[in-house]
């Protein structure tokens, strides 16, 4: 069995993109959970009621890098 660890990264990548593809073929058979869909109208409410605001990628990059550290 081939390792991970000895996949570049463009190779991983790729694999990420093979398995992807493999699993939105199916997309009609699995339906997201519950919390997922409640999340998204806790997100739309908050976004609504100006509680919460947009970020750009890169700002949003540097927050979770941030926060891991």
């Amino acid at each position: 069995m081939l390792s991970i660890e000895n996949l570049t990264r463009i190779e991983k990548l790729r694999m990420m993109e093979v398995i992807w593809d493999d699993l939105s073929r199916d997309s009609e058979t699995f339906s997201s959970p519950e919390w997922h869909a409640q999340a998204l109208k806790d997100a739309e409410r908050a976004l609504a009621e100006n509680r919460t605001h947009f970020v750009s990628w890169n700002a949003a990059k540097k927050m979770l890098r941030d926060s891991t550290q």
